[in-house]
């Protein structure tokens, strides 16, 4: 696995506790939102304490500048002011830091170089600086992130002004921050796009620096912008094209959203202005953003747009686990079991491997210890008519059961109610050699698994393709990062994360973003199992001796024992 370096010493930099509201940028949007006034007693919306860097001090040399300026990135105030002190006066207005941010691996790993020699450092006018890091992963103009792992060099032209002072006069356009500081300066926010079917919302999350209020720019974004390339072949914007911001700023008074459109909104149905409300009430309520609703006007005039209703979520029941003579979800020390469901597993007369429940209780998919999958609903137990496996099966929102063979992972087949009948999903993993683990979402817009490409073991996710509601075929893979084995289990954490149970010393468990970076943490030992939640901590761990824990904090408490399958549900 691509282990994290740890943290380095911070260097160069003066750190000073201050809140700071961010005004307009190119690039990364930094527009500052207008906002009422907090009553009495009321917390505000964002607490974070941002880092705010030094300027060039008098007489520092071209090697030091450019430290400085790197070192800069960490403040994004006023557009990057700060770095932009180390630049000419010619270079300051037309250097672009918006474009992209490439992450490195630490400060101190960072080799800096200059052309010009200290003998010749009182007569050298201009010179070169070059600058080798350890790439760790790189966000693009629209916040998009992405794993990127290797050796990087930049080449930084400075140039002595006519005061004597060294200044950078050429430099690429970007920025470079170190991993340990990425996460103080930027966050992730998860912009809300509508599934096919206009009935869930799929999260396209992205980076941009943090900030008090974050509405103006993730609003830009969503009216403005497109979903990922990877995700736009399984989501749709209610926005339509020539809807545009009437305004660069989205002002909240008193919890309300007033979002200012162009007059092509006024010619919109009611539909369409529904689902667009939606869609932005919802990317504000996963981005933080406190706002009762969300207004669109047109010259001044409020446009009448309602609400969509989503497909409901089903209430999580708790754990579901399989016993030597009960099936359901345990609560306290209590199986609760699921009618026309718990008592055919129980009865089922081989060995159990793996059982996914509907996310409605419907029915589940039950994997024996031979490779056959059998469908288990209203009292009935019914085999598919599909190749042994050992990749546990998935079922999606819309009533597919999801197999795949773990030697042929491009042969991916969706079984509806017919057991008899599979639907071929085109364009499958066609690189992988093998994969180990596959799950659809909640949302059935996307599915990830554990994947072999030339040798290397990979966490990806794709968009699934659906014709009315049908799966069809699978969107270009998505690399989210690299692994050291094969998976031994994959689950969904909410809409936004995945959990990956990978063999090795100390079983590690790798709970990675879907568009942003993962973290690892030691699983309980000869843990073999995982169950998803909606949160990170509600992940769920079996053991080989059929012991089930919960996380407590940053340890593991033992939760039950005799669990001789741990269940998943749908989306999780």
């Amino acid at each position: 696995m691509n282990g994290r370096r740890a943290t380095q010493a911070l260097r160069g930099i003066a750190l000073v506790l201050a809140a700071l509201l961010l005004p307009a940028c190119t690039g990364l949007p930094m527009s500052g939102d207008v906002n009422a006034g907090l009553e009495l007693g009321e917390a505000p919306e964002v607490n974070d304490l941002l880092l705010v860097a030094s300027g060039p001090p008098p007489g520092a040399s071209p090697q030091e500048i450019v430290e400085g300026f790197l070192e800069a990135a960490i403040t994004p105030a006023d557009n990057w002011s700060i770095a932009r002190t180390f630049l000419t006066p010619e270079l300051q207005p037309t250097w672009r830091p918006g474009v992209g941010v490439s992450i490195d691996a630490a400060v101190s790993s960072r080799t800096v170089s200059s052309s010009i020699s200290n003998k010749d450092a009182e007569d050298a006018t201009s010179g070169d600086v070059k600058v080798q890091f350890d790439l760790v992963a790189n966000v693009d103009e629209f916040g998009a992130y992405s794993e990127s792992t290797g050796a990087s060099n930049v080449t930084f032209t400075v140039q002595r002004l006519d005061d004597g002072e060294w200044r950078i006069s050429k430099a690429p356009d970007g920025i470079v921050i170190d991993e340990s500081r990425f996460s103080l300066v930027f966050d992730g926010y998860p912009l809300q796009y509508f599934d096919q079917s206009w009935t869930h919302l799929v999260p396209d999350v992205r980076w941009f620096p943090r900030r008090t209020s974050i509405a103006t720019t993730v609003t830009q974004n969503l009216i403005g912008g497109a979903p990922s390339p990877w995700l736009a072949q399984s989501v749709q914007s209610a926005f339509p094209a020539d809807v545009e911001l009437a305004q660069d700023a989205v002002p909240i008074v008193e919890q309300v959203a007033e979002v200012a459109l162009t007059s092509a909104a006024a010619r919109l149905n009611q539909a369409t202005l529904a689902r667009m409300r939606t869609q932005l009430e919802e990317t504000f309520e996963a981005c933080g953003v406190r706002v009762s609703q969300v207004r669109f006007t047109v010259d001044g005039r409020s446009l009448n747009a309602g609400i969509v209703k989503l497909r409901d979520e089903t209430v999580d029941p708790g754990s579901l686990i399989l016993t030597d003579d009960a099936f359901g979800a345990i609560v306290g020390d209590q199986i609760s079991p699921i009618p026309g469901i718990s008592e055919e597993i129980v009865g089922l007369s081989q060995d159990v491997a793996a059982i996914e429940v509907a996310a409605d209780s419907s029915q589940a998919a039950v994997q024996l210890a031979d490779g056959n999958v059998y469908r288990v609903g209203n009292g009935r137990v019914d085999q598919f008519q599909a190749p042994v496996t050992t990749v546990a099966p998935s079922m999606d929102p819309f009533g597919y059961t999801w197999m795949v063979a773990a030697d042929d992972p491009t042969a991916v087949q969706a079984w509806g109610s017919d057991v008899s009948v599979a639907r071929a999903v085109a364009k499958a993993w066609p690189t992988a050699s093998a994969i180990s683990a596959l799950r659809v979402s909640a949302d059935g817009a996307r599915v990830a698994a554990v994947i072999t490409v030339g040798g290397q073991h990979w966490v990806v996710v794709a968009a699934i393709v659906r014709d009315d509601g049908v799966p069809v075929e699978l969107g270009p893979a998505n690399q989210l990062t690299r692994i050291d084995d094969a998976a031994h289990d994959l689950v969904w954490l909410g809409a936004t994360l995945l959990a990956v149970l990978i063999p090795g010393e100390g079983t590690p468990l790798l709970t990675q973003m879907v568009g942003g970076p993962g973290t690892v943490e030691a699983a309980p030992a000869g843990a073999d199992s995982l169950a998803g939640a909606r949160t990170a901590t509600g992940v769920r761990v079996r053991d080989a001796e059929g012991t089930l824990f919960a996380h407590s904090g940053s340890a593991w408490r033992e939760i039950a024992s005799g669990v001789r399958v741990l269940a998943t549900r749908a989306g999780e």
